[in-house]
Parts: structure tokens; sequence; C-alpha cells
């Protein structure tokens, strides 16, 4: 693959873990995974984690992988490049992987003495990336090495903070972030 069909490819491929955490951040609040619990005086993840924004994220993202398998092959002779599909194992790996992420994330925020919505560089930017990619390797595991290659994984790794950045620049814009990180 030549350098734009990689990252073309590694956007494509993470777009299942892209939209979970703005699915939440629209339709989440109610109640919070950790229902109030604190742990050395500190909650456990806090308000922003909850079990709405969690389920509403991951089925937006793997709804968007499955609708992503449908339109592949017409974006893909549109654009004259090859683009990956996604079982539902696939999907479901990225999306819940990426709220995962992003929950382990607060975990260790927490615990740092951070509140939400604290910025902790390098960690807000690919905590979900991380899960995901676990999360799709362990639900499926072929189609993870066959479409993760180490090309596109350094993509994802490259380009992710700064759509990270962008996006978040973006939605604080809009009001619907209190932070732009």
């Amino acid at each position: 693959m030549e350098t734009v069909d990689t990252v073309v490819w590694a956007l494509w491929a993470m777009l299942p873990a892209y939209i979970p955490n703005n699915a939440a951040v629209l339709a989440g609040g109610g109640r919070p995974i950790d229902g109030g619990r604190t742990w050395g005086g500190r909650r456990v993840l806090g308000d922003g984690k909850t079990w709405r924004g969690t389920l509403i994220g991951t089925v937006a993202g793997t709804l968007l992988a499955l609708g992503l398998t449908q339109i592949a092959p017409s974006v893909s002779a549109a654009l004259g490049a090859d683009l990956p599909t996604f079982s539902l194992r696939a999907g479901f790996g990225l999306a819940f992987g990426a709220m995962l992420g992003d929950i382990g994330a607060s975990f260790l925020k927490r615990r740092t003495g951070r509140e939400r919505g604290a910025a902790f560089p390098g960690l807000d930017q690919l905590d979900f990336v991380v899960g995901a990619l676990l999360c799709a390797l362990v639900a499926a595991p072929s189609w993870f090495t066959e479409t993760f290659t180490l090309p596109v994984l350094v993509a994802v790794v490259v380009a992710t903070p700064v759509l990270h950045v962008v996006t978040n620049g973006i939605a604080y814009l809009l009001g619907l972030k209190n932070e732009p990180w």
C-alpha cells in the first residue's frame, strides 16, 4: 500500500472506534458506572462515565461498522482504493474497546488526582485507540491481523492525536464539551 492508501485504510478501519465517545457525549448522561463510589477519597470514574453513554457509544460504533461494510465496495470503487470491511465481532470489538479505553483513562485520571475534564496529554488522545485495538484483537483476531498491519498501526497512532485535537476543538466551539481536549 502506498502512504495515502494506508492512511485512508487506517482511518476507515478506525471509524467504528472514533465514533463511540462522540455518541456518548451527545446521548450520554444517566447513572454513573461507578455509582458515585470513591476509592482513596476520589471518585472511581466520575459522573462522565455512564451506563447509557457506554451502551449508546458501543451501539453507535457497531452500527457504523456494519454500515461501512455495506458501502465499502462503492466507496472503494469511487476512491480507487481498497477499504476494509467489518464483521459484527470486529465492529463491536472496536466500539466497545474504545469505550473501555476511555473508561480506563478516567480511572487513571482519578488515581492521579485529575478532575473530570482535566488534560492528560497522550492518554487523552490514545486511550480509546489502545482499548479498541485490544478488544478488536480479542474479538476478531484474524480480521485484526489482516486489517492492522504495522504501517496501518503507525498511521493510526500518528493521525489519531491530530484528529482528536481537531474534533474536540470543534465540539468545544459548538458547546458540546466543556474543555477543548
